[in-house]
């Protein structure tokens, strides 16, 4: 699996812009992306967003950062590389839609197919396994990024979030949910619980 975050200046992949792109292959975790861009011209930006990842206006426009095409074309370039191409994240079909829409507005193929990996899913399996039962409001899952990493063993991740930081996060979560070991150097420190080493 590929664990793809991306940061964007909103919600809409149509009217908003991608302004960085992290990745880390899962069976490979020394192989690491990351870029940020500059935004296309027109893209809407939100004031939450940026307050989410930490952009200023200015940065998205800097003329010395990469075009948004060329970021889009070094991720598949890199992605293309990895052994096992499924993309996976928290929220993966945010991150697919984003890097989808851009391909297309930029007429470039796109190479890693639709179907991702949902950590979430795959955190709350682990929580009723382990008979936990997942944080719910009014019956329905509320298990964030967040409850994940505590699950797991981690701290949460700083903010504001970068697009490789929340790669790494989504990464040793996956490691931990699904092999029951630490992946990435940065995270040895914290003990894997014992009931994901079942």
């Amino acid at each position: 699996m590929i664990v793809v975050d991306v940061e964007t200046t909103g919600l809409d992949p149509k009217k908003c812009s991608i302004v960085s792109i992290g990745a880390v292959e899962l069976y490979r975790p020394e192989n690491q992306f990351y870029t940020a861009c500059r935004i296309f011209d027109g893209a809407e930006v939100s004031d939450i967003a940026l307050k989410i990842n930490g952009f200023s206006r200015e940065e998205l426009t800097d003329p010395l950062k990469p075009t948004l095409d060329s970021a889009v074309k070094s991720f598949l370039e890199w992605a293309n590389k990895c052994t096992y191409k499924t993309i996976a994240g928290e929220n993966p079909n945010f991150d697919l839609d984003f890097l989808k829409e851009t391909a297309k507005a930029y007429e470039i193929e796109w190479t890693l197919g639709r179907r991702v990996v949902d950590l979430h899913s795959v955190s709350y399996s682990a929580y009723l396994k382990n008979g936990f039962i997942p944080p719910l409001k009014d019956g329905i899952s509320e298990l964030k990024a967040d409850a994940t990493y505590a699950f797991v063993g981690i701290p949460e991740e700083p903010t504001p979030h970068h697009a490789l930081n929340g790669a790494k996060w989504e990464a040793e979560a996956f490691s931990r949910l699904l092999y029951g070991k630490s992946l990435l150097e940065e995270f040895k420190e914290h003990t894997v619980p014992g009931y994901l080493k079942k």
